[in-house]
């Protein structure tokens, strides 16, 4: 024990390099077991969930630039007005969803609304109008609507509040890898299955996408563990379960009733939030409405091929996958915010100025602007 005292003493900078990348050491061994349990089981459960969202929602722009477009005679605001459709039932189904988690089990509401958005994406594959396109994605943003805060209501009940920022950072790059493999995925079925039994490239992305749902969902229903204080994973041993809730601060003891209203919306920092979401979701639009796809897909000089427009906007996902791995273990090793958040105004600022104020621009300046753009994801 004196050893490693001195150990640490004699390089405190491994014990810094420590704390940048694997957060600060659980105080026991039991503890480390603990939180290797809840990373292997609630952790990959909610990326893996994250990711069949992401890629289930970012496949529509890589089927419009792949030949939906051209499929159901796609025009004008018709992209939009879709991705629209999906918002408002987003939204809409956003406080029933997260409310249910208080009620019906996690295990359970996830694999089950995450059954349902797999079996909508696979329909998209057969839709034969843009009417079928606003129904059936607006049914499915009600079905994705409890996953992204569902999973942090769901982290924040078994880690602390050190360990929440990497983790964090590696569920919110689930969805950025998701878009990276539509592109990727449309990309290879567009060269190796478009035709095949007579169904084009981008009805395939749609059937495969959905396909890749159900294992994910499955495995929620045999392995998520739920909360703490509800587990009966067999996986947790009692000890482990009692560690589980003593090791993180006691919840305030609080009714799901009528007061709830009032507790919520008497309270002015739940409006200071919604308009700082506002301006962050605004930001990121530039990447969730697939710009630069769109820009690529109408460029004339140069034209770019199919394989082309779902590869390159990758670049700029990438980009977003470093930032939020960054920005999260500096400020989870500074404990301050308010650094990233100047840097990420910045980046923002010079994208939005090169787009925007610039014009004409070089092609490589557009790219550069584009894939600067992905550094907003850090905001999340």
């Amino acid at each position: 024990m004196t050893s490693l005292l001195h150990s640490h003493k004699n390089h405190p900078e491994k014990t810094a390099m420590r704390g940048l990348f694997r957060g600060m050491r659980p105080a026991s061994h039991e503890e480390r077991k603990l939180l290797f349990k809840i990373d292997w089981f609630v952790l990959s459960f909610v990326c893996l969930q994250y990711f069949t969202n992401y890629l289930d929602r970012a496949n529509l722009a890589n089927a419009y630039v792949s030949g939906m477009k051209e499929a159901l005679n796609m025009t004008g605001h018709d992209f939009n007005n879709v991705n629209t459709m999906f918002t408002i039932g987003y939204t809409i189904a956003q406080i029933p969803q997260n409310l249910a988690l208080h009620v019906i089990p996690p295990r359970i509401l996830f694999p089950i609304n995450t059954i349902i958005w797999g079996s909508l994406t696979m329909c998209t594959a057969a839709a034969t109008s843009v009417r079928h396109l606003y129904v059936i994605r607006f049914f499915q943003g009600m079905a994705e609507a409890s996953t992204f805060v569902g999973a942090h209501y769901i982290m924040g009940s078994w880690y602390k509040e050190s360990e929440l920022g990497l983790r964090g950072a590696i569920f919110s790059s689930s969805a950025q890898a998701a878009t990276i493999f539509s592109g990727v995925l449309q990309a290879s079925i567009y060269k190796n299955l478009n035709g095949l039994h007579g169904i084009a490239g981008f009805k395939w992305l749609f059937i495969i996408c959905g396909l890749i749902t159900w294992p994910i969902a499955l495995y929620g229903f045999t392995f998520f563990p739920d909360t703490p204080q509800t587990t009966r994973a067999k996986y947790f041993t009692p000890e482990e379960k009692s560690l589980a809730i003593s090791r993180l601060p006691p919840k305030p003891k609080t009714k799901l009733d009528g007061s709830v209203i009032r507790r919520v919306l008497g309270r002015w920092r739940i409006y200071a939030l919604c308009l700082i979401w506002i301006v962050g979701g605004e930001l990121e639009s530039i990447g969730s409405n697939s710009l630069m796809a769109l820009w690529m897909k109408s460029s004339t000089d140069p034209v770019y091929t199919v394989s082309q427009i779902n590869y390159y906007p990758s670049g700029g996902t990438a980009v977003a996958i470093v930032a939020l791995v960054f920005t999260a273990l500096w400020t989870d090793y500074t404990n301050k915010r308010y650094q990233v958040n100047f840097l990420i105004a910045a980046c923002m600022l010079i994208s939005s100025i090169i787009l925007l104020v610039y014009t004409p621009i070089s092609t490589g300046g557009k790219f550069f602007a584009f894939y600067l753009s992905g550094s907003v994801f850090t905001q999340i």
